[in-house]
């Protein structure tokens, strides 16, 4: 168990704040791709089924991403690491732009899937913000992180809104150009990020294998929790933009779907990390993946605006417990010298899922409808929640 006085939280609560920053600029990439992609797909793919391909790479990118990602910022740290990962959300951003502007769906999903990688990076801002804070710091320090999801929940959108028509010749280019833009700017926020000292930092080359630490039981429950919640989350984000053009709404609607899921996905972080400490882990999980299934309910009550804008807002902040409670069960699981191998397979099968949901999402919309989509999500909530309450009542009956 890694224990720190009250004072190191200092550095910890400067850090987790230029962390939400970061976040606010990389985490609007994913809304960009995702309003986009789906969308750009579409008007590109000479087969219309491959039409969320766009989107399912980026989060293939993001699951590629993971271990080369940790590797680097073993060798050479968090800072370096997270400019290095900027480097590569600029590139992917243009990558895409010139895909779009060429006509090239090839080159636009080489695009979006270097996105992806750059978000792998970003998303083990949450993680490293816990780096130097105390045990009862930890859940507040991710939190903390996730709120920078705010901004991003408008930022991304509104950028769709403002540039998709910058480029006339190439439609929707313009919102890839921004999205280049603004990982070139959180290039020079993560620049400020201050490293964890000697005294905190974990030792290198030690700690049990990732075999024995995966085999776990918290371990599983915790990435399974994770990693449903994440995936169905994207598989019901993927789809709804889509259908809700094609039940005849305007593309406008559904980017500011998207922007209120987000914002839903990234406010309550501003309460989670307390939810947690009074309510437990397990609890706050559960109450995200029931959440997740209201969604869906909902989903199956109509295709008007407000039917999509519920399904989406109820989404993201199932999103936010269910994820955001599965990071916390995953910290339990290792020691401080094990982290980064642990985050990094966590993250691998998180994002892994992720990315089949996302294209199993295009394919059921096209095959069976909305409906389908949402009837889907079902499954693997029950699932979840029955492991979390087995590992609930284990806990309570052999205490740790």
């Amino acid at each position: 168990m890694q224990v720190h006085s009250h004072t190191s939280d200092g550095l910890a609560k400067r850090n987790a704040l230029v962390l939400a920053c970061a976040q606010a600029l990389g985490g609007s990439s994913p809304a960009i791709v995702v309003s986009l992609g789906g969308l750009v797909g579409q008007n590109l793919a000479e087969n219309k089924e491959l039409a969320t391909l766009p989107v399912s790479l980026l989060n293939l990118g993001l699951a590629l991403g993971t271990i080369p990602a940790a590797m680097l910022m073993r060798r050479a740290g968090r800072r370096i690491g997270y400019i290095v990962g900027a480097g590569v959300g600029l590139l992917g951003g243009c990558l895409a732009a010139l895909g779009i502007a060429s006509f090239s769906f090839v080159l636009f999903c080489l695009g979006t899937t270097i996105i992806g990688m750059y978000g792998s990076f970003n998303q083990s801002y949450r993680f490293a913000a816990t780096d130097a804070a105390s045990d009862s710091f930890k859940p507040r320090a991710i939190a903390w992180v996730m709120t920078g999801g705010l901004v991003a929940g408008v930022l991304g959108p509104q950028t769709v809104i403002w540039l998709r028509d910058a480029v006339q010749t190439a439609p929707f280019s313009g919102a890839f150009l921004g999205q280049a833009a603004l990982a070139l700017m959180s290039m020079v926020v993560v620049s400020f990020l201050r490293p964890v000292p000697v005294g905190i930092a974990p030792k290198a080359g030690s700690g049990r294998p990732l075999s024995e630490i995966v085999r776990q039981p918290r371990f599983i429950v915790a990435a399974v929790a994770g990693l449903v919640s994440y995936a169905l989350m994207s598989f019901l984000m993927t789809a709804a933009p889509m259908a809700m053009v094609g039940c005849g709404l305007p593309i406008e609607a559904a980017a500011l779907g998207i922007q209120w899921h987000i914002l839903a996905m990234f406010g309550p972080s501003f309460f989670t990390g307390r939810l947690i400490t009074r309510f437990g882990k397990e609890q706050v999980a559960a109450a995200g993946l029931f959440l997740i299934a209201l969604s869906s309910a909902v989903g199956l009550s109509g295709i008007e605006i407000a039917h999509f804008w519920a399904t989406l807002i109820l989404l993201g902040i199932g999103w936010n417990f269910g994820f955001i409670g599965a990071t916390a069960m995953v910290i339990d699981c290792y020691r401080p010298e094990e982290r980064t191998k642990v985050q990094a397979a966590n993250d691998f099968l998180v994002f892994g899922s992720v990315a089949a949901a996302s294209f199993s999402s295009g394919k059921l919309l096209n095959a069976g409808g909305w409906d389908t989509v949402n009837w889907t999500v079902f499954p693997p909530v029950v699932i979840a929640l029955l492991l979390l309450a087995w590992q609930h009542k284990a806990r309570a009956t052999v205490p740790a």
